[in-house]
């Protein structure tokens, strides 16, 4: 005799929690929100400048003095922080990446416009010096090498400059070792203990990237690859140790990079260490979207808030994302 539907699973129907709107609210396990997102932008030199970035539709360069307007516009949208990245001038960038220990360089000018315009945002600099070097690499490079413990004494240098600048949260995207705990004891030599830091703890050398260093201007000055200090994509639980360390050695938070194709590192770290963990959604991800929207094949704000919201699924606190401040519009009705 040939059983019900009802027989067969015990009475338990899974459809019955998704038959409303209103059902599927109350049975939703993740919510995204304007609390999630953390805004990129990027920075240029000259000024009255807002320059269009071909690879990333939608996204612009910023001169500083017309950055202060992009941070009252996210204080409005309840975007919680804008994290700063920019395209130093080349006559700047050297072998050493020197001008990062400049007080007045282009990032520490731009935190104090930021505060002065929405002092209520949250300001996340970067210590990395791949917007400050001749070659494109994230430290300094010589006879073929990253040089790690030099690199990282000028990453605790340049932090603390940047804290006075008034960051609220140092954060470090070149992996090399050892420096989350150096920048923790360079700020709090210097006074700034209650300044956080971020640990871009899992940052793999991904394909990713590729829009963002056109928008950093170091597409064309890379010298070979960042194979030698970025993850290397095949590895999982590599991320488990690179986390223990960040964290040991004082990181306030963590962070993976690129986002969805390592969302099962976001889940890994999360569960392992229960600390704040942030995901990156890069450029790559974020001109994959709007191409494949531009040609009709996706539809665009759906896809948009779904990337979004896995990687609160995955056990990401926030998302660092270019599509913030339309997100923030979308989420605000």
């Amino acid at each position: 005799m040939k059983r019900s539907v009802d027989e067969i699973t015990g009475n338990r129907r899974m459809r019955r929690n998704r038959r409303f709107e209103w059902n599927r609210r109350l049975m939703r396990e993740n919510v995204l929100s304007t609390d999630d997102l953390i805004w990129p932008v990027f920075l240029c030199e000259g000024t009255n400048v807002e320059e269009p970035l071909e690879k990333l539709p939608g996204v612009h360069r910023y001169s500083v003095d017309r950055i202060g307007e992009q941070a009252k516009m996210a204080q409005n949208l309840g975007i919680p922080a804008i994290a700063t990245f920019a395209n130093v001038a080349l006559e700047k960038r050297d072998q050493t990446g020197s001008e990062v220990l400049n007080p007045d360089n282009i990032i520490n000018q731009a935190t104090k416009a930021i505060k002065d315009a929405a002092p209520d945002v949250g300001v996340i600099t970067d210590v990395a010096l791949d917007l400050f070097t001749d070659h494109g690499h994230d430290g300094i490079y010589r006879d073929g090498i990253i040089v790690n413990d030099e690199t990282v004494e000028r990453l605790a240098e340049a932090s603390v400059l940047q804290a006075e600048a008034g960051a609220d949260i140092v954060s470090a995207s070149e992996m090399m070792d050892g420096r989350m705990g150096a920048i923790r004891d360079a700020l709090n030599s210097a006074g700034y203990e209650m300044t956080g830091t971020l640990a871009y703890t899992a940052k793999y050398a991904s394909g990713f990237y590729g829009p963002y260093r056109e928008a950093v201007g170091t597409e064309d000055l890379l010298k070979g690859d960042k194979r030698t200090y970025f993850m290397d994509p095949a590895n999982s639980d590599e991320a488990i140790h690179e986390a223990y360390l960040d964290i040991s050695e004082g990181a306030d938070m963590i962070m993976v990079k690129p986002g969805m194709p390592y969302l099962d590192i976001i889940r890994r770290l999360k569960d392992e260490f229960q600390v704040p963990t942030l995901a990156y959604q890069v450029s790559g991800e974020y001109s994959m979207i709007m191409a494949a929207a531009e040609k009709g094949y996706l539809e665009e704000e759906r896809v948009i808030l779904e990337s979004l919201l896995c990687f609160k699924r995955a056990g990401a606190d926030a998302v660092l994302t270019y599509f913030a401040p339309r997100v923030a519009e979308m989420l605000n009705g």
